[in-house]
């Protein structure tokens, strides 16, 4: 059904239907799916052993300038799944014997998602792992659907919110989305084997030259929070992409100086619950191949 879209933060109001009409994401209104297979690259709560069953949609409301994803993220690439389809991938990808459900990158398919959840029993937590770039009372739709969160705080000052990701609204419209996330799922929860069952997880990528940025975000958090009711991932994995020569800034992993710095600051601000890398994560490993996988039959 064709719909004006005002769903996330950017109120593009464009017409969205089955074709793409224009808007910042690049998608209509039906999802398009690139992948849908075991995962193992994510926090070790989140992966475990048998692997996060990760769905990675294509398109974005974002347009950071330092994307791994680009090749997805700036178009409706992938196959068109309906919700009825999406009900029939999470299904089969849960009975693969993943800890639950990742939806990579939902936040422009939301209705779509919360109609493919709604009434669905999966058995497994859903995992919502998006940009932060949320508007909260889209986040509404989600309510009962989602178990974990898991978004980014990419920015809590403007300017570079501005210049990396055309955001500049940003620090804000995050901040609110990702405390109406809290509201909704509550402290987290874990299992005996140390699997997230519900709660909130935050996720911060170290940029260079953003040192201030960073300690913003971790103060936002060891202040929003109560302490222990959150986890936070404190991630040094920038790793430069060539297409940056226009950022000079930018064209430099995280040295591990800085790593270690920040996070010494994290662990000032009494946050303990939570995950970090060190400066030797830069890397594109992780990236998967963008190619279909798990999408037959649908």
């Amino acid at each position: 059904m064709d719909y004006i879209c005002s769903d996330c933060p950017r109120n593009c109001g464009i017409l969205r239907g089955e074709k793409l009409t224009g808007g910042i994401c690049a998608s209509p209104s039906v999802s398009h799916v690139v992948r849908a297979a075991p995962h193992f690259g994510e926090e070790p709560c989140i992966s475990g052993v048998n692997g996060s069953g990760a769905v990675f949609f294509s398109g974005c409301n974002l347009r950071c300038v330092f994307c791994q994803n680009r090749e997805i993220s700036r178009s409706a690439a992938g196959k068109e799944l309906n919700f009825t389809q999406l009900r029939e991938l999470f299904l089969r990808l849960r009975d693969t014997g993943v800890h639950n459900i990742n939806l990579v990158t939902p936040s422009h398919y939301i209705r779509e998602i919360a109609k493919a959840l709604d009434g669905l029993e999966l058995g497994i937590p859903v995992v919502w792992n998006s940009s932060g770039y949320d508007k909260a009372e889209s986040l509404k739709m989600l309510e009962g659907l989602v178990q974990i969160y898991m978004p980014d705080l990419k920015y809590l000052k403007s300017e570079p919110a501005k210049r990396y990701s055309a955001a500049p609204d940003y620090p804000e419209l995050a901040s609110a989305a990702i405390k109406e996330m809290f509201r909704q799922v509550g402290p987290y929860k874990m299992d005996d084997d140390g699997i997230l069952k519900s709660g909130l997880i935050i996720r911060h990528l170290i940029l260079p030259q953003q040192e201030l940025n960073t300690m913003d975000v971790i103060d936002f958090v060891a202040e929003e929070f109560p302490k222990g009711s959150v986890l936070f991932s404190l991630m040094s994995q920038y790793t430069p992409m060539p297409w940056l020569k226009d950022f000079p800034e930018l064209q430099n992993p995280i040295d591990e100086e800085t790593s270690l710095n920040l996070r010494s600051y994290m662990l000032k601000t009494g946050i303990e619950d939570g995950y970090w890398q060190d400066g030797a994560s830069a890397t594109d490993e992780m990236i998967p191949d963008f190619d279909l996988t798990g999408l037959d039959n649908l």
